[in-house]
């Protein structure tokens, strides 16, 4: 075929989610439930940001940046699953070119600042339990400010760089994704380019956005648990504990559920089992964060509780 035949925009002219769609009998099922899941997904993010904005107790850095968290989670969501839902819905699965490469544009941002989110979080733990005295002047709200901005500014420049690469790949073969989402890996595999420069850049930025990220979480934490662990008395520990325990709880269900389904191997037997963790895995992590938060933070339960009096007032 001759290159100048195929044109990245219009040749195909869309793409074809294979989804979960091999299991007919569960599409009504599925539709209900991933429609369940991102009403409660939206209704508790909502509920913390409104909460960050609304109460006064909750003016602070650390909760400024979960309310970008959650969303974070608002968006990333909302990415995936309407697409989803409508398709379980019609058994419509095409999407065209340039919506396929919205859908991974966004998808990519809002998945990279939420990496850089969580770091920044935990650097804000890492300063209230190992810094105390230093606290309010080494996380004052201009730092806390500019955290947030080059957490988001960070997830919108590597998309764009790396979507951008794409958009210059040829796709003249299948045009059949094996995926419920536009991804990285299925899109890859349907490109008849050379993708050297693609996946030597997309390595780099995942080192940025993802490792690097991590092994900062890794590393605040671990100074975390040694100074709680040198403090004299049980109930210190606890308290000092208590404070960082729910986001705690979040890194790890974002990290552990991302490890597992990135070092799953590929072959053709595990693609559906990986496509079923990866499914959970974006549609319930979101969901089950603002639970976390608001089941183990008293402060969140206190300002929820001061929001509905004064509602009911």
């Amino acid at each position: 075929m001759e290159e100048e035949e195929w044109d990245t925009w219009t040749s195909p002219v869309e793409f074809f989610l294979l989804g979960l769609g091999n299991v007919p009998k569960l599409q009504m099922p599925l539709f209900l439930l991933s429609l369940m899941i991102y009403m409660v997904t939206m209704f508790g993010n909502i509920l913390i940001v409104v909460l960050v904005v609304a109460d006064r107790h909750l003016h602070t850095p650390m909760y400024f940046l979960l309310g970008n968290f959650s969303s974070v989670e608002i968006f990333y969501t909302s990415t995936i699953l309407p697409r989803l839902l409508a398709s379980f819905l019609t058994g419509d699965r095409t999407i065209s070119v340039h919506g396929c490469m919205t859908q991974f544009y966004f998808f990519g941002c809002f998945a990279a600042t939420e990496c850089y989110l969580l770091a920044t979080l935990s650097y804000d733990r890492y300063l209230a339990i190992c810094q105390p005295l230093l606290y309010a002047s080494l996380m004052n709200w201009k730092v806390c400010l500019q955290l947030a901005a080059g957490s988001w500014l960070a997830g919108l420049l590597m998309s764009t760089v790396v979507t951008w690469l794409f958009s210059q790949l040829q796709f003249c073969g299948p045009n059949a994704i094996d995926h419920f989402f536009c991804d990285f890996t299925p899109l890859l595999e349907l490109s008849c380019s050379d993708t050297t420069v693609l996946t030597l850049v997309t390595f780099i930025i995942c080192f940025l956005d993802v490792v690097f990220p991590f092994l900062f979480t890794l590393a605040s934490y671990v100074c975390i648990i040694v100074a709680i662990l040198r403090i004299p008395t049980s109930m210190g520990r606890q308290k000092a504990f208590s404070t960082c325990s729910s986001h705690l709880s979040v890194v790890t269900v974002f990290y552990g559920t991302l490890i597992i389904v990135n070092m799953m191997p590929r072959p053709d037997p595990l693609r559906q089992l990986n496509k079923m963790l990866l499914f959970f895995y974006t549609i319930l992590t979101p969901m089950v964060n603002p639970l976390i938060y608001s089941l183990r933070n008293r402060e969140v339960k206190g300002a929820l509780g001061n929001t509905l009096r004064k509602t009911m007032a």
